[in-house]
């Protein structure tokens, strides 16, 4: 499980703004770019090349 204090300090790396955590997905989605950046064994990847676009559908969610 990701520490509430690394949550709560971790943004977006291309824009900077807050991020999401999706804990069923285990990702962290920046609704800006429309990005989820994957957890892997409670590790957030935050890099560009690793994340998938999210839809709109995902985020009206």
């Amino acid at each position: 499980m990701l520490d509430k204090k690394l949550l709560d300090i971790l943004v977006c790396p291309l824009c900077k703004g807050p991020l999401v955590y999706d804990k069923p997905k285990q990702e962290l989605i920046c609704r800006a770019d429309r990005l989820a950046y994957p957890v892997r064994d409670d590790i957030p990847v935050m890099l560009e090349d690793e994340a998938r676009t999210v839809t709109l559908e995902e985020l009206e969610k």
